[in-house]
């Protein structure tokens, strides 16, 4: 059985789009509202900021007042910034649901997360990196770095189920491998910790860099992966319905259509850890070929190319 429902958190609020940028620099309420409104069919909404200084300065609780005015989603305070992380935590009216987004393992940043962590009463986002060893290419490394940030948790005494580990997601048209990497980094998570952890990943990351038209696909597909190793959060684009009701679908094992059951399967097949290759499709419906071509590709079985559809 898997342990659900994922929570899904909306990336949409982010300072690497320009517009979203421009937004915020000159707190463009109107254009930042209707954002929020579109991102109400997620459970959380990501507040990314970046460093936020000079214009960028006491930009989360802004936004923060913002989404509590005009949804009731639960808020991730994503900066680089932990003072500034703090000044939106301090107008949250909800910070026991909410996310600190995100630290690392090194000292300096982990010491400022895991206290406001701790102070709030908040759900926490770890990545298993450092400076040192940037992301690591092996699960077994990332699963030393969360060792090594758990160490720092249970002195403070946080929670185990208010940490959520992101063992970090690189494009699959630039490292092949790590998808696979990811997987086996969720999987040995969630099985080392008692009692156990949550993870969490930045879905879109698998398909940056690829073509426009496939960016869903892969994703969705990804999606379904992690879920079967145990996934408990993403963060997602929330304009993707189709990519949410996938998700949902498995939440609640109703399938409406072969389609369906064949993610079903693919996630089961994750969850048991067996082989992509016993599932049974029809080879004539080209939405089944492409789903298990794609899945090939993140489990490393074949070649990745931009036109891998087409071979």
């Amino acid at each position: 059985m898997y342990n659900k429902p994922m929570k899904l958190i909306g990336e949409n609020i982010h300072i690497i789009s320009k517009t979203v940028r421009a937004a915020l620099a000159e707190r463009n309420e109107a254009f930042i509202k209707d954002l929020i409104l579109k991102e109400k069919t997620v459970d959380t909404i990501d507040l990314n900021v970046g460093p936020a200084k000079a214009a960028m300065e006491g930009i989360l609780p802004w936004l923060c007042n913002l989404v509590q005015e005009n949804s009731n989603l639960s808020i991730s305070f994503d900066s680089t910034n932990a003072e500034e992380i703090e000044k939106g935590l301090n107008v949250c009216s909800d910070t026991e649901n909410a996310f600190i987004n995100s630290t690392s393992a090194d000292s300096e940043r982990l010491e400022k997360i895991t206290t406001l962590a701790k102070k709030y009463n908040s759900n926490m986002i770890a990545l298993t990196m450092n400076k040192e060893i940037g992301i690591p290419k092996t699960a077994d490394e990332r699963l030393a770095l969360a060792f090594e940030i758990m160490e720092t948790c249970d002195e403070k005494k946080i929670l185990h189920d208010k940490i959520y580990f992101d063992p970090l997601i690189l494009p699959i048209s630039v490292e092949q491998s790590q998808a696979q990497e990811a997987i086996n980094t969720i999987q040995m998570i969630k099985q080392s910790f008692e009692p156990e952890v949550k993870t969490t990943v930045g879905l879109s990351n698998i398909s940056n860099g690829s073509p426009k038209e496939i960016r869903p696909l892969i994703n969705r597909v990804f999606a379904v992966l992690l879920y079967g190793a145990g996934l408990d959060s993403a963060i997602i684009d929330a304009l993707d319905t189709e990519l949410i009701r996938i998700i949902k679908m498995l939440d609640n094992q109703n399938p409406q259509n072969k389609i369906d059951e064949l993610y079903i399967n693919i996630a089961n097949t994750i969850r048991d850890f067996s082989e992509i290759e016993e599932i049974s499709y029809n080879e004539q419906d080209s939405n089944q070929v492409a789903i298990i071509k794609t899945a090939n590709i993140l489990l490393n079985k074949s070649i990745y190319s931009h036109s891998y559809l087409q071979i």
